[in-house]
């Protein structure tokens, strides 16, 4: 195989800017270390691939927090780049390659010399940054800030953003068309796709997904259309009969066009009794024939052939499974782990896959449908009982039918803002909305009633009662617990206001909301007690990174934080405190978003 070379690289004057420029993070860890050695004790965990010229590929390594660069003809790794951590995605032109670093706020910018990989500028670029793009030209990026709710458009030769564009809740991934005028936006959590103009910065339109977990988007050739995936959240009871038809979460590709508005169209991805688990990856062949799908939870690769004669169905579809006369042209690959990013080769006769769970780059031939090569990167030989728990956390065969995982509605151990009907309120009937397990070892008690207050038995409740699966070992369960403490709250990317928090005292928040957590064991009635509760009272959630967690309240009727201070938790109701003005209203959500 032998990659096209790309024709289009990043102008001399602007790499000498940045070589120039380049800077090292503010962290312990060297930015831009080369070595072809990771620590036998941590594992590279790869995500997302970017094909190069001459057979090569970059990957990120979220384990590692490096960029790998892989030469897949010898089927080895020339260089591991230490970069900023927990590197997400990539986007490549030419010399020059850019990496969001989700966990440290920043991308980082690579200059590529033959087998030499160069960080050449850490650029500080908001909260969250995830999918990212680079214009034509190579000078500007496009980085999708999911924390900001925003994409922010990034000069690489000044280093500076130059401009910001409102987006839905937490944007996810970001492609740009072929003739690079237009920028679709996967927004995940307001469940959207958005079409942007980047001649003028202007939202041309928003298509609704009707559909969480939105994640790759795959521009078709013509760029006429953009493929996303994304799971149907049904909100029906989370029994084996309502699983297994769909109805509680069902897994779904969407075509939407880009050159002018128009509505979503959608398939069913999954067949009954064999659903298709936690769908990240979306990539098209050159040829715009063939469509891949990687999906972790159920440790596969999935092929459509002749993707524009599936049958895509607009509005009151699709069905729950895939139609009958779409199974001839799909193929699912097991291979094993848990595969996430993907990337045809040029020619259109290999996948290229980020494997997270087996630690290394698969190589798969179209053709046969078997995994021709697999490039290990590095880690140690069995999994720490930490990577074991994730690998349990993050698979849906430990679902009924394997139709989702715990990951599927708590992503990375945080919240995707759905709403479920499972018996953890003591029966069905009423969704709600999934909680964060950021710091959920710290604070107990559990559910949204606090009626649970073992962690090991919530544990083996979820896998048994709400995914409807077998009951996991103690040696699971160690596992999960030790993943599940691993969770901690993020950095707020929201100033502190001290006005705001004298605002929280004397409202008398802290009653419920008090200590370094800011929760509080004891059940409390909130006045949204509904008729035929099993459990009466609500357990006040920890507020810390409150602001990551919109939609709000037990069934997430509220958007906002103003909407929630103003009219379900207004102080007078609660604490018998006056209520907010304007300005103390202000003040307070404000302190609220810095936690």
């Amino acid at each position: 195989m032998r990659i096209q070379r790309l024709a289009l690289a990043l102008p001399l004057f602007a790499l000498m800017a940045l070589m120039l420029g380049a800077q090292k993070a503010d962290k312990p860890r060297e930015v831009g270390k080369s070595n072809l050695v990771s620590d036998p004790t941590s594992d590279p965990a790869p995500h997302f691939v970017a094909l190069l010229p001459e057979s090569r590929v970059l990957v990120t390594e979220r384990g590692t927090d490096s960029v790998a660069l892989l030469d897949l003809l010898a089927g080895r790794l020339l260089q591991r780049t230490s970069v900023g951590d927990e590197p997400f995605a990539l986007a490549v032109r030419g010399s020059v390659a850019v990496a969001s670093n989700v966990a440290s706020d920043s991308i980082s910018v690579l200059a590529l010399a033959g087998n030499t990989l160069t960080v050449v500028a850490t650029i500080p670029v908001g909260d969250e940054p995830r999918g990212v793009a680079l214009s034509l030209d190579g000078k500007r990026a496009y980085v999708a800030l999911g924390g900001e709710s925003a994409v922010v458009v990034v000069e690489l030769a000044s280093r500076k953003i130059t401009q910001r564009l409102p987006t839905g809740l937490e944007p996810w991934q970001v492609a740009l068309t072929p003739d690079g005028k237009r920028l679709t936006v996967g927004c995940t959590r307001a469940r959207t796709l958005s079409v942007y103009a980047l001649t003028t910065g202007e939202e041309l339109y928003t298509v609704p997904l009707n559909g969480r977990n939105v994640r790759s988007i795959a521009i078709s050739p013509d760029g006429k259309q953009a493929f996303v995936p994304f799971i149907n959240e049904r909100r029906f009871p989370a029994t084996k009969d309502n699983i297994d038809r769909g109805w509680v979460v069902g897994n779904r590709l969407a075509r939407v066009p880009i050159t002018e508005e128009g509505p979503r169209e959608a398939i069913a991805l999954d067949t009954q009794g064999d659903a298709l688990g936690d769908v990240d990856g979306c990539t098209l062949s050159p040829d715009g024939q063939t469509l891949a799908l990687t999906a972790g939870g159920t440790h596969e690769v999935v092929l459509f052939s002749k993707i524009a004669g599936l049958p895509f169905v607009a509005f009151g579809g699709p069905e729950d499974y895939l139609e009958p006369e779409s199974i001839e042209r799909v193929r699912r690959i097991k291979v094993g782990g848990r595969p996430l990013g993907a990337q045809f080769s040029a020619d259109g006769k290999q996948l290229i896959v980020a494997n997270d769970f087996l630690n290394a780059v698969q190589v798969l031939d179209v053709a046969s449908g078997k995994v021709a090569k697999t490039i290990a990167l590095g880690g140690p030989a069995q999994p720490s009982q930490v990577r074991l728990g994730e690998q349990i956390f993050n698979d849906a065969k430990r679902s009924f039918h394997s139709w989702y995982s715990c990951a599927s509605c708590h992503t990375e151990g945080h919240t995707n803002g759905g709403n479920f009907d499972t018996k953890n309120d003591g029966g069905y009937g009423k969704p709600k909305k999934t909680l964060s397990l950021r710091g959920v070892a710290q604070t107990a008690p559990y559910t949204w009633h606090g009626w649970q207050k073992d962690l090991r038995q919530a544990i083996v409740e979820s896998f048994t009662k709400s995914m409807q699966g077998d009951e996991p070992t103690s040696v699971e369960v160690d596992a999960v617990e030790a993943y599940l403490k691993t969770l901690d709250w993020k950095k707020s990317p929201f100033p502190e206001n001290p006005a705001g928090q004298k605002v929280f005292v004397a409202k008398g928040c802290a009653s419920c909301h008090g200590g370094a957590t800011y929760a509080t064991p004891t059940i409390t009635k909130t006045g949204l007690e509904e008729q035929n509760d099993v459990y009466v009272g609500y357990n006040p959630p920890p507020l810390r990174n409150v602001y990551s967690r919109a939609p709000y309240l037990h069934d997430g009727r509220s958007l906002t934080l103003e909407d929630v201070l103003s009219q379900f938790h207004r102080p007078s109701k609660l604490t018998g405190a006056s209520d907010c003005t304007p300005q103390e209203l202000k003040d307070l959500v404000a302190f609220l978003k810095s936690l």
